[in-house]
């Protein structure tokens, strides 16, 4: 069986200060960079992931270690998956080299008034 993997784009990256950061780096391999279709919008102390065709989002894949359903609900937790801010779901990733892997990705289902519009960015932050 392969590894869960996960693509990151956020406060979850390598790097990051956020201890969600650290806590991900103690139960996972980094791979190394890689883009997932859609596009980030600013949420003020986070991005958040939005579908949409024809744009494309740099992040990090990752390999999670087994058993990975501990700590894909704990990061469900984090990201609001039960307050509908955020949806962990499968979707295609590219890695560094081109390769195509089935990921998790966190996408952001918040509220669409959020957004001014044509740039994306949010009507308030927060």
């Amino acid at each position: 069986m392969s590894p869960e993997r996960l693509f990151v784009y956020g406060t979850l990256r390598s790097g990051s200060a956020h201890p969600m950061a650290a806590y991900l780096a103690a139960r996972a391999r980094c791979v190394g960079a890689a883009r997932c279709a859609g596009r980030t919008v600013d949420l003020g102390a986070y991005p958040g992931l939005l579908e949409e065709a024809g744009a494309s989002t740099a992040g990090e894949l990752w390999e999670l270690a087994e058993p990975s359903d501990e700590t894909l609900a704990r990061l469900d937790d984090y990201e609001g998956c039960a307050e509908g801010l955020f949806e962990r779901a499968r979707r295609e990733v590219r890695t560094a080299d081109g390769r195509a892997v089935a990921a998790w990705v966190y996408l952001y289902r918040g509220s669409g008034s959020r957004f001014s519009g044509a740039g994306g960015e949010p009507k308030t932050r927060g």
